[in-house]
C-alpha cells in the first residue's frame, strides 16, 4: 500500500508539536504531575511513530498482534524489574551474626 507523502507530512508535524510541548513542559514547574505530563506525550509519540512510520496501521491483523505481544513482554519485563528493585529493603537485618566482614577465625557464639 501506497501511503500519501501528505500523512507523512502530517505525522512528522504532530510529533515536533509534541516536542515543542514536551521542551514547554519541562520548564514549567508541576511538581508530582511533570512525569506523568512527559510519559503521556511520549507514549503519543511512541504510537504515531509505530502506527505510521512502521506501518502497523496499514497491516494486517498478525501485525497487531505481534506488536501487542511485544508490548505484553515490555511490561513483564518492567514487573519483574520493578519488583525486584522496589522490594530490595523489605528484607529485615538478621539479628544474630555468625560471623563478621574481615574477622579470621570467625567469632564463636559461646563466651570467653
Amino acid at each position: 500500500m501506497i501511503i500519501p507523502t501528505k500523512i507523512y507530512f502530517r505525522v512528522w508535524l504532530a510529533l515536533l508539536l509534541l516536542l515543542v510541548l514536551t521542551w514547554g513542559l519541562a520548564q514549567v514547574d508541576m511538581g508530582r504531575f511533570n512525569p506523568i505530563a512527559a510519559l503521556t506525550i511520549a507514549v503519543l509519540k511512541m504510537l504515531l511513530v509505530i502506527l505510521f512510520f512502521m506501518h502497523v496501521r496499514y497491516n494486517k491483523p498478525i501485525t497487531w498482534i505481534f506488536v501487542a505481544a511485544g508490548f505484553v513482554w515490555l511490561a513483564i519485563m518492567i514487573d519483574l524489574t520493578l519488583s525486584d528493585y522496589l522490594t530490595r529493603n523489605a528484607v529485615p537485618p538478621t539479628l544474630h551474626h555468625t560471623w563478621q566482614h574481615g574477622a579470621w577465625p570467625a567469632p564463636s557464639k559461646e563466651g570467653p
